[in-house]
């Protein structure tokens, strides 16, 4: 993609969210003073740049609490010491995705998983900062062959033939976990491609406490879910490229994402290999399967010794952050992503700053002059 000229200016940031949020953080920091000087900074700034640049301090509890309730944490999070890498100078793909590798690194940490919260350049009046394409920062490959039979991931075999297009090569011998590269745009270097070295990926080879033959289903899974697509909003500022993490819930593999007949789709087989009865849905074969295909999750995660929680905990988890979570007011941190954004996520598609849909701020707008720009 042809880099871009500097954009003119768009809408500044809105100032209501602003205070909304530096009141909040004031209310929560009494040590950090009256929250009177602070607005009038901010106020001040927004007026002549049409944005504001949030203290460390400030960025660290947006982004703690945009996880703590986003749901996307899970039990056993020490939302209020989690760790958020403050990296908003960066806006070159290159330096955006060799630090998302240092994410990878950091949060994997020998399988004792430490969430993370690493935030790049934000959106501003001038240019939109970076954004990634991925879904999570490990996905793996889907290769459709010419009768439509997918091996690999199935719901990324849209991605691996837009990746495929603009120029990534899989390995010679293609396989079922072959990793996607990861895809970083910028408004002036479009998007961009990046391979992450193997050795910085861990995986978990999966085998069932009780069942020999399952290791010859030669499955694995990667031990971090981050989760890389999302937007960061705090206080009216965007922070487009924001990966974070947790850990894994055993149930996103097992049932999720091996069980379930729109990915992997191994739940037959397994049951296959149980002798069950897969002539009829009223046998409950499918159940049965992906129960043990959670038990070889679990088992194989804690014999790795690579963190991960149970759907019966996180439900109860979830059930009280539900209980728990604050509901009032649109203009609380928060990580949110639109349809596009998913999209791009499965799909591919070209340059987002020309496609960016009005949900985004200044998407209506910044999607216009970008067409414009480009005929």
């Amino acid at each position: 993609m042809t880099a871009l000229a500097t954009l003119p200016a768009l809408d500044s940031v809105d100032l209501d969210a602003a205070e909304e949020f530096l009141r909040m953080f004031h209310d929560a920091h009494p040590e950090a003073g009256p929250v009177g000087a602070r607005l009038i900074e901010v106020r001040t700034e927004i007026a002549n740049t049409g944005t504001y640049r949030h203290t460390p301090q400030e960025l660290a509890y947006g982004a703690r609490v945009a996880l703590r309730d986003s749901g996307w944490c899970t039990s056993g999070v020490p939302w209020r010491r989690l760790k958020v890498r403050d990296l908003r100078g960066l806006r070159n793909a290159t330096a955006v995705a060799a630090e998302c590798v240092q994410h990878l690194r950091l949060a994997t940490n020998g399988g004792e998983i430490r969430p993370l919260v690493t935030v790049f350049a934000p959106d501003t009046p001038s240019a939109p900062g970076p954004c990634i394409w991925n879904e999570q920062l490990v996905r793996y490959a889907g290769y459709r062959d010419a009768t439509g039979r997918i091996m690999g991931d199935p719901r990324y075999a849209d991605f691996t033939e837009a990746v495929t297009t603009m120029g990534w090569r899989p390995p010679t011998q293609k396989g079922r976990f072959d990793h996607l590269p990861l895809v970083v745009e910028t408004a002036h270097e479009g998007p961009q491609l990046f391979t992450i070295a193997r050795d910085v990926i861990q995986e978990v080879p999966l085998e069932h406490p009780e069942l020999s033959w399952f290791v010859e289903l030669g499955l694995r899974w990667h031990a971090v879910p981050v989760i890389s697509n999302m937007r960061l909003v705090i206080g009216g500022v965007t922070y487009p490229a924001a990966p974070f993490n947790s850990w894994f819930v055993g149930a996103e593999i097992g049932t999720r994402s091996l069980a379930d007949e729109g990915a992997y789709a191994v739940a037959r087989e397994v049951a296959t290999r149980l002798g069950l009865d897969t002539r009829t849905e009223r046998t409950l074969w499918r159940d049965r399967a992906t129960v043990e295909l959670n038990r070889a999750v679990l088992h194989s995660f804690d014999a790795a010794q690579v963190t991960i929680t149970d759907h019966h905990a996180e439900a109860l988890h979830r059930l009280a952050w539900l209980r728990s979570r604050q509901r009032a007011g649109g203009n609380r941190p928060s990580f949110r992503v639109d349809a596009a954004t998913a999209q791009r996520a499965r799909q591919g598609t070209p340059a987002r700053f020309a496609d960016t849909v009005s949900t985004e701020p200044h998407g209506g707008r910044l999607a216009a002059l970008l067409r414009k720009r480009l005929g």
